[in-house]
């Protein structure tokens, strides 16, 4: 989808469809452009649309102005008027305007603009709801939006924004197709070979294979690959253009989860593609950054394997080693994410980072604790988790946190090795997360769980069901913020 921003009146814009946004009970919105207009609205406010979140009707224009329909799309109650209100209306009226057969659509920014909020939010949200994953369908959906007019006085200032939102955009949806693609296809080294693609003057890429990583000590996330005739790779992407300490960012990027021994079960473990959704973040994040030449020091690692059963599978009752020297008795091979991203931690040390963040799919706890609607946080240094939180409310990734309290060390203490992996189901959630605090150590670090939000299981606004790619744009908002 073209998105063009132009300087003309909504009743001089040839178009098969003219968005008109309205706040909840506000009939009057429009008066100024057409008498017509106006009296077509005043009708149907009284009978079909009050302008509550997400209502749409689509009508016929007049035959005096140039568009040919008009979608009026409601904004909900002016008083609760957010950026959000504004994405999610624009997914619903752009995915309506497409299955409809649309090609050349319309937006009139006045109201948006009237309440002080940007009508970019609005294309924000049209170029995340009409994603579509087709890759392995032999009957393709063919409506397609080509054009989307944004009509505004203010061009200049809404071109830079618009830069920003559509990088941004492509990132999520390179997320999104990562994660819906299926782990046959989606193995280790094709995250590796994705990661490599990305490379340019200003990305360096490096792929450690199984035998760097037995040099390093890596035993904690070679215990989870050993099941597995995939071989681990581990992805290091490096950007730089600032002089100061790198921020580190770990997504989890196990390609495919059956549990390990401690086997899953059967229903519902084809979803377990998505267990890789935090590193499809971090290569979105990093594409972005890339694109945006943005002034930071970034630094993505993912720790890539598949975690299965087979006869040289890690078993439970095994004790490994970390990269930094600590010992794990591994009670639960389900619990892995937290193997291969102490191992990401202990050699994100190297760069003597400002600040570690990692973001995975840890544990089926934190969708029972927060449901789909927040990733849990956990850190250790509240300045890093404020910022966070902020970037969280800005872009409706939220965010909820949680405890990380000294008395969880016991849960996971050990009688035959320095740790365990699992302390069974008490405080699942949080001592996943002191897990990997004992590798981050005094290390500014937030651990992000995104177990519950990576995928959803209906359409929502402007997430389709399936992959949602969270973390991208919130990540990419905190690091637009960090000094």
């Amino acid at each position: 989808m073209n998105i063009y921003i132009k300087n003309i009146t909504e009743v001089n814009c040839v178009c098969d469809a003219l968005i008109l946004p309205f706040t909840e009970g506000d009939s009057g919105l429009y008066d100024h452009l057409d008498s017509n207009i106006s009296g077509l609205v005043k009708k149907l406010f009284s009978k079909e649309f009050r302008g509550k979140q997400n209502d749409l009707i689509l009508i016929p224009a007049p035959e005096n102005i140039k568009p040919e329909r008009l979608l009026l799309v409601g904004l909900g109650k002016k008083e609760e008027l957010s950026n959000e209100h504004i994405r999610q209306a624009a997914g619903k009226a752009v995915v309506y305007l497409r299955d409809r057969g649309m090609k050349n659509i319309a937006l009139s920014s006045h109201v948006i603009s009237s309440y002080n909020l940007s009508p970019i939010d609005f294309i924000e949200g049209a170029l995340l709801g009409v994603y579509t994953f087709e890759k392995y369908l032999t009957e393709k959906n063919n409506n397609k939006i080509d054009r989307l007019t944004l009509l505004s006085g203010d061009v200049k200032k809404l071109k830079d924004d618009l830069h920003w939102t559509e990088t941004i955009a492509t990132s999520v949806c390179l997320a999104r197709d990562l994660i819906n693609t299926p782990s046959n296809d989606m193995t280790p080294a094709q995250l590796a070979s994705t990661a490599l693609s990305l490379r340019n003057n200003n990305l360096k890429v490096k792929v450690l294979e199984k035998k760097d990583m037995q040099k390093l000590g890596m035993g904690a996330l070679l215990s989870v690959a050993k099941g597995s005739h995939e071989p681990p790779k581990f992805i290091v992407l490096e950007y730089k253009d600032a002089k100061d300490s790198p921020v580190v960012i770990i997504g989890k990027s196990v390609t495919f989860d059956s549990g390990g021994l401690s086997l899953k079960p059967a229903d519902g473990m084809e979803r377990m593609k998505d267990d890789m959704s935090g590193g499809a973040a971090v290569l979105g994040i990093m594409k972005a950054v890339s694109e945006m030449k943005m002034p930071v020091y970034l630094i993505g690692i993912l720790p890539a394997t598949e975690n299965l059963p087979g006869g040289s599978a890690t078993k439970p009752g095994d004790v490994v080693k970390s990269i930094d020297g600590k010992t794990i008795e591994i009670i639960n091979t389900d619990a892995e994410g937290r193997l291969i991203l102490a191992d990401a931690i202990g050699y994100a040390k190297r760069f003597n980072p400002k600040a570690i963040i990692d973001i995975a799919t840890l544990t089926g706890a934190c969708s029972i604790a927060l449901g789909n609607e927040a990733i849990a946080m956990m850190g250790n240094q509240r300045e890093l988790m404020d910022k966070i939180k902020k970037a969280a409310d800005k872009t409706y990734e939220r965010v909820w946190e949680m405890p990380l309290f000294k008395e969880y060390k016991e849960y996971l203490k050990s009688d035959i090795a320095d740790l365990k992996n699992n302390s069974g189901k008490s405080g699942a959630l949080v001592t996943s997360a002191y897990f990997l605090y004992e590798f981050a150590g005094n290390i500014p670090w937030v651990h992000l769980d995104i177990a519950g939000t990576a995928w959803t299981e209906k359409d929502r606004p402007y997430i389709p069901k399936g992959a949602s790619g969270i973390g991208v744009r919130l990540i990419l908002n905190l690091i637009k913020e960090l000094k």
